[in-house]
């Protein structure tokens, strides 16, 4: 088994790029929510926590395996330890959003594209989080692997979703 840094290093220029683009979508989602500030009103608490607040999640989420892979952290059990803690967070949060969702009756009007995105894609993500960061115990080259494509999605999936969240509340009047 090669040492972690041989097999993380190849990786920090990708993960610095994602970090920087995952907190960047993550200031640029503050401005949109700041600048809609009337669309989102009280009736609209529910889309709030499913739509903007999840998108916050896994953009943070990735800048946080960013952060993680890019500390000099020469613990394989540590670094595997953070990974997961940070995938099972994400996870316990997309399936408690939903949650809410199908309690406020949201999940009803809620259509299969948007379900896609905004359920099962996050769903999927942090379970390959979670898969990758287990594999890195044994084999921390497939590892490495398994994370950057399970934080590629979350970084598309959250581009996606900023758009989306844009459009809708850019088309909305503000009551």
């Amino acid at each position: 088994m090669l040492p972690l840094e041989n097999v993380i290093a190849p990786w920090h220029e990708f993960y610095s790029l994602l970090g920087t683009a995952s907190a960047t979508m993550v200031a640029l989602l503050f401005v949109t929510a700041s600048i809609a500030t009337g669309v989102f009103t009280h009736g609209r608490r529910a889309p709030l926590r499913v739509f903007l607040s999840a998108t916050i999640v896994h953009f943070s989420s990735v800048l946080a395996a960013s952060l993680i892979i890019l500390a000099p952290i020469e613990s394989r059990f540590l670094l595997v330890a953070l990974l997961l803690a940070c995938g099972i967070f994400g996870l316990l949060y997309s399936v408690l959003t939903w949650r809410d969702s199908v309690r406020d009756g949201l999940s009803a009007s809620i259509d299969l594209e948007d379900r896609t995105w905004y359920v099962l894609l996050p769903i999927a993500s942090y379970l390959l989080e979670i898969g990758a960061g287990g594999l890195m115990l044994w084999r921390t080259r497939d590892g490495t692997v398994g994370l950057t494509v399970a934080m590629s999605m979350l970084l598309i999936i959250g581009i996606h979703n900023a758009w989306d969240i844009t459009v809708w509340t850019i088309t909305r009047r503000r009551d």
